[in-house]
């Protein structure tokens, strides 16, 4: 038998999504099956695989001992370096400024230096996040950036602030606003562009067609010149939807790739500035939260990163 007392980092799951990370050595098939027979209670009545957990609620399964142990704890994330920008924190969530060329999460890979190893590693020697005293979660990044782009990246400290966050992502509620340099004039000084866009998982590269085809999903991007000195602009560009390289791939396909990019990019521009990595910065961040959110607080800030080399270097 195992009894588990419910925190507030794992309250609001269904038991099932909640056995399923505490126990991941629980086959869930047998889990389900505990379920049916009355062998998984929550405060020692019956529950169905919908049961919500509540902060406080002990959740006691009639199951072997050697089946049922709690996972261990991966710690690797100590192993990475302390180095982190923070540019705003409070007890939600932490915004911090990726550098070019650190990955923001491992992919599954044994890297055990990425931006979310280095926030645990954070939160961890300031006593905010102890693995032993979790049994679900554990701070979680709200969104990716591409490892040689660089800007905010948002993670959450605790799983209300995830879910509410992810769920303001997935409603365009969290607006971001980049910085980027493209190799070639835009078509106009501001317009806001839309295409269909696929992406090809194979060689990690999207495609961008004109008009709608099988397969392909509609994107919507905004830009806005800031400055410029031919060939080159600095470019404000805004997300209206939000995949796979779309500032890289769209801007492409109007014929104004940004610099440095290696994969969409015009390669003799490059050379010819010296730059191999896309000059693309996440600027600016901004919440539309509801009123009702723990997190609309948040609503009246707008979160700046710091000026990008690349923007020193091009248009000081």
């Amino acid at each position: 038998m195992k009894k588990i007392i419910i925190n507030d980092n794992d309250s609001g799951q269904r038991i099932d999504k909640f056995i399923t990370k505490a126990l991941p050595e629980l086959p869930k098939s047998m889990m389900y099956k505990l379920i049916r027979k009355k062998d998984i209670k929550i405060n020692g009545k019956r529950c169905d695989i919908s049961s919500r957990l509540v902060s406080g609620d002990i959740v006691t399964i009639y199951v072997k001992d050697e089946i049922s142990t709690e996972k261990k704890h991966n710690m690797d994330f100590l192993k990475s370096t302390s180095d982190l920008d923070i540019v705003y924190e409070d007890k939600n969530v932490i915004i911090v400024n990726k550098p070019i060329g650190l990955d923001s999460h491992s992919n599954g890979s044994p890297m055990t230096d990425t931006i979310i190893d280095r926030i645990k590693k954070y939160l961890y020697e300031k006593g905010e996040y102890s693995p032993e005293n979790e049994s679900s979660f554990s701070p979680a990044l709200c969104s990716r950036l591409d490892r040689n782009t660089c800007g905010l990246i948002t993670a959450a400290k605790t799983a209300t602030a995830l879910r509410e966050i992810n769920e303001a992502i997935r409603s365009g509620k969290v607006h971001k606003v980049y910085h980027c340099i493209t190799a070639a004039p835009l078509p106009k000084s501001e317009d806001v562009i839309t295409a269909y866009h696929q992406k090809d998982e194979t060689r990690n590269t999207v495609k961008i067609l004109d008009s709608p085809s099988e397969g392909f999903k509609q994107i919507k991007t905004g830009y806005r010149v800031l400055c410029s000195k031919p060939p080159l602009s600095l470019v404000e560009v805004t997300l209206f939807t939000g995949r796979t390289h779309q500032i890289r791939a769209h801007l492409a396909h109007i014929n104004a790739p940004i610099l440095g990019d290696g994969k969409y990019g015009i390669i003799a521009v490059n050379k010819r500035y010296s730059i191999f990595r896309q000059a693309l910065c996440a600027y600016s961040i901004k919440f539309e939260l509801s009123d009702d959110s723990e997190l609309c607080y948040l609503n009246s800030l707008v979160i700046n990163a710091p000026k990008p080399d690349f923007e020193k270097r091009f248009f000081s």
